[in-house]
């Protein structure tokens, strides 16, 4: 009987490359990607971890076992629920070893919809499309962050398009962050009130200007990968309001055979829709700027400057997010107003339409009360046997049509009042 041999689970890297990145950020060093979970805390910076939500489901067990070697602490079930879950709200929420924020960022698929659209030959044509694509294109998942003193653990959808984009940054920084260690000024390392105003709020908003900051924290880079979501937000105000413009130019064209209702009204739950994704993303940064406010100052110069560039951060993500909602805002008025302006371009019209009627009906009545005067079966009628009594009566009725279109007319009861 032979003997059976089992062969080694392969590394979860050789598993599936894509479902998790490992990224080691230190100060004045470039930031490198390591292709297996750490097994312990880093001697310097911190870890950043972002792998998929399928991943965390198969792996569970590893990624806690990972985090409590790294970090000596687990995430709680609940949270383990909640970062597993695609639907959830955007929210913040807390232990007293870490603080987590759940961010829902639009979909993969929103460009290619964008782009389709773009190219359909009804679209350039002017014709009103069957949908709306540019509102097609609000559809989100959720993004989690744990947040740890020297660990960053995100879960991500399987597009990891948001997490993808950011390492491609963070990675590019190697340069930048070298030189920076190496050219940095002295006064930087001043503390913060011996800065002058300029150069602080230069420093504390996007450091040197010549070149981006590396990180200096695990909360440092969840709000830049936020900021990257927001910005996606922010990119799609201007498909938003191109869609709009085109409803509104329908919706205001007197002419216009036909307007796709149920498109338009899909258009308006969508924008609903967004306006309470932006709300509970702007409540969820609030929560956290709010823990921030909370924490206890650090005594050192340097710790405290990562501290004021963590609350200007966290300020301009909230304030982007305030823009879109804004942006949403307006959009949703101006939709209303356009609809509103189009049933009251309808009933003018419906009124002029029917103002002519009237004038013409009254154009007519006293032409039809001489007919039938004429009409009427008596023997003895004035002019019925005068041989040019025809004459004389078709000539009073084409002089009283006559007068009363003029007399009509000088009223503006037949005058086009608006386009038709």
């Amino acid at each position: 009987m032979g003997v059976a041999h089992f062969l080694p689970e392969p590394p979860l890297s050789e598993q599936n490359p894509a479902a998790f990145r490992v990224f080691h950020v230190r100060p004045g060093v470039p930031a490198h990607e390591l292709f297996e979970l750490p097994t312990a805390a880093p001697e310097a910076g911190f870890f950043w971890i972002a792998c998929t939500r399928t991943f965390l489901s198969e792996h569970l067990q590893r990624v806690q076992t990972t985090l409590q070697a790294v970090t000596g602490q687990q995430i709680v079930d609940l949270h383990v629920s909640d970062l597993l879950n695609a639907q959830l709200p955007s929210h913040y929420d807390y232990t007293s070893q870490y603080d987590m924020l759940v961010f829902r960022r639009l979909a993969m698929n929103g460009k290619q919809l964008i782009t389709s659209a773009a190219s359909d030959p009804q679209d350039q044509q002017g014709e009103a499309p069957s949908a709306a694509p540019a509102l097609r294109r609000i559809r989100t998942s959720a993004v989690g962050f744990v947040v740890f003193d020297q660990l960053l653990f995100s879960v991500h959808p399987d597009d990891c398009t948001v997490r993808d984009a950011y390492a491609t940054r963070l990675l590019a920084l190697k340069t930048n962050g070298v030189t920076n260690a190496a050219t940095a000024s002295p006064v930087v390392d001043a503390p913060i009130s011996n800065l002058p105003q300029e150069t602080k709020q230069r420093d504390l908003r996007a450091g040197p200007i010549t070149a981006p900051r590396m990180p200096t924290s695990p909360a440092d880079v969840m709000l830049r990968v936020v900021n990257l979501i927001v910005d996606g937000y922010l990119d799609l105000r201007r498909d938003l309001s191109r869609q709009l413009d085109h409803w509104q130019v329908e919706l205001l064209r007197p002419k216009a055979r036909g307007i796709n209702w149920t498109a338009l009204l899909e258009s308006r739950l969508a924008l609903h829709q967004l306006d309470e994704i932006c709300e509970d993303q702007r409540t969820a940064v609030q929560d956290w700027i709010d823990a921030v406010e909370g924490w206890p100052l650090p005594e050192t110069a340097a710790a405290m400057r990562e501290i004021e560039l963590l609350k200007v951060r966290s300020r301009d993500v909230l304030e982007h997010i305030e823009r879109v909602v804004h942006h949403v805002r307006r959009l949703e008025q101006s939709a209303e107003t356009a609809v509103q302006m189009h049933f009251s371009l309808q009933s003018n019209r419906t009124n002029d339409i029917m103002r002519t009627l009237t004038a013409l009906t009254a154009v007519f009545l006293p032409l039809n009360l001489i007919a039938g005067i004429f009409g009427m079966n008596f023997e003895f009628i004035p002019f019925l046997h005068v041989k040019q009594g025809f004459w004389w009566a078709l000539g009073t009725m084409a002089l009283i049509a006559v007068a009363l279109t003029l007399l009509f007319w000088r009223k503006r009861y037949l005058a086009r009042t608006g386009q038709s």
